[in-house]
């Protein structure tokens, strides 16, 4: 354990064990085990965007990943019953640790919380075929809190889930997996990569890819392989080209989730909140060879081959609904639409159609590092939302903005207030005013926004 001012970290805690390409095995808890002062393994991975942004350290990498890491207030006791935040990390399913900096919990915990960051498998060792391993190990670490996080002050009918990207998606796979009901009380997904979410026949088409790439015939031939040659057929199949990403993915009807994710998600009475950022893709598309300095002729090719027939009345949507945008940041917009912002919205639809409890907002806090090329892209509301302003890699991201820090409170204490209180501050979702919530230096409630741009996706 560490402590830092009126926070306790607590890190490395094993919540299970798991033998490769098996269902975790819950730990009970020992407070002998570690001494909490180091984060745990993560899953075997080739470092994602944010990784290399962060100088993650790879080699700290094992199969025997299954940690967590939780911060509370230091004064806290068995009898606080504390709200309890338990984050999912991002990084498409292949990347990514709870340990990583940006995901700090100290200053929501400061908001009278506890905060848990767990490890999940990640890839072919989480995700290969129908087999939701990495969703069981999510499942697992909630039993965990259930059975264990009154000895560090929080409440365990008190759990809200949140998590961006991969995360994100996670969030709304939980909220569809019967295994995981009773084990969490609200939900909050940030820029959910709903799309990534795959079918049975998706799953099992990219097993047998990953299978060609590690010239083995099946599961038990991929059991014999080291990790390094897992990992090299992981990162084979992830170039072959998948718009949605679904290489490895949580598997509806797979371990732990039903046939159909979305609509058991939207059906789940659970308090939930999503939102998404206005210009994920330039994250993806800024430096991208085939998109770097498009021109009008770029933008008419792209939207010609999204969209068809229906190329000019789209281009002619986004030019009157973003004024200004050059060329890359239209054709970003389209994607982003595409890829984040219209599935958001259409679960948030229908959990309003099934009567259930549902709130959107909209992230638009333009960062100006390199001179503004990225916008609001993908991830840059994460320490916004940890209100980790000051974490390594921040500096660079805010680009001496001056009046970040008031965003970052608002972000961080909405989600706070859904943890705390069953319900962020502002009016909930509906199919009438659509009300969504603007995040940026000056936040607005907004109402039914961009409807033009909405009918172009449904």
């Amino acid at each position: 354990m560490s402590s830092s001012g009126a926070i306790s970290s607590h890190l490395g805690i094993r919540y299970a064990t798991a033998g490769r390409f098996e269902a975790p095995v819950l730990v009970p808890y020992d407070v002998h085990a570690s001494d909490g002062t180091r984060p745990g393994s993560m899953s075997p991975q080739l470092p994602g965007t944010l990784e290399r942004l962060l100088g993650v350290d790879i080699e700290a990498a094992s199969e025997d990943c299954l940690f967590l890491n939780v911060f509370t207030p230091s004064d806290a006791t068995a009898d606080s019953k504390l709200p309890v935040l338990y984050w999912i990390h991002g990084g498409a399913y292949t990347s990514g640790a709870g340990s990583m900096p940006w995901y700090d919990g100290s200053h929501l915990a400061a908001r009278g919380h506890v905060v848990v960051t767990i490890n999940y498998r990640l890839g072919a060792f989480g995700f290969l075929g129908a087999n939701n391993w990495g969703t069981l190990d999510q499942i697992c670490g909630l039993e965990w809190v259930r059975r264990n996080i009154a000895s560090f002050g929080g409440d365990p009918d008190n759990v809200t889930i949140f998590g961006e990207s991969a995360g994100g998606s996670a969030v709304v796979s939980l909220l569809a997996s019967p295994q995981a009901t009773g084990l969490f009380h609200q939900a909050w997904a940030m820029s959910p990569s709903i799309r990534q979410l795959r079918t049975m026949e998706q799953a099992e088409r990219w097993a047998s890819v990953f299978f060609d790439h590690a010239g083995v015939a099946d599961l038990e031939g991929a059991r014999e392989l080291s990790v390094e040659q897992l990992i090299e057929a992981q990162a084979a199949t992830l170039t072959d080209f998948d718009p949605d990403y679904t290489m490895f993915a949580p598997t509806a009807g797979g371990d732990g989730l039903p046939d159909d994710i979305l609509a058991a998600a939207a059906a789940n009475p659970v308090p939930f909140c999503v939102g998404t950022n206005r210009d994920e893709n330039l994250l993806f598309m800024a430096f991208d060879p085939k998109f770097a300095g498009a021109d009008t002729a770029v933008w008419a090719e792209f939207s010609e081959t999204h969209f068809g027939e229906r190329a000019g009345e789209v281009r002619a949507a986004y030019e009157a609904a973003r004024p200004g945008f050059s060329p890359l940041w239209l054709m970003a917009a389209a994607q982003t639409d595409h890829t984040f912002r219209r599935p958001a919205q259409k679960l948030c639809e229908a959990r309003v159609a099934a009567g259930n409890p549902t709130w959107m907002y909209w992230f638009t806090w333009a960062s100006p590092a390199f001179g503004g090329v990225f916008g609001s892209a993908h991830a840059f509301d994460i320490p916004f939302a940890f209100d980790n302003l000051h974490a390594p890699g921040i500096e660079m991201l805010l680009g001496g903005s001056a009046n970040a820090q008031s965003l970052a409170t608002r972000f961080a204490d909405e989600i706070s207030s859904l943890s705390a209180k069953g319900a962020p501050s502002w009016t909930a979702f509906d199919l009438d005013t659509r009300a969504t919530l603007r995040l940026d230096v000056d936040v607005e409630l907004l109402h039914d926004p961009d409807p033009a741009l909405r009918a172009l996706h449904s």
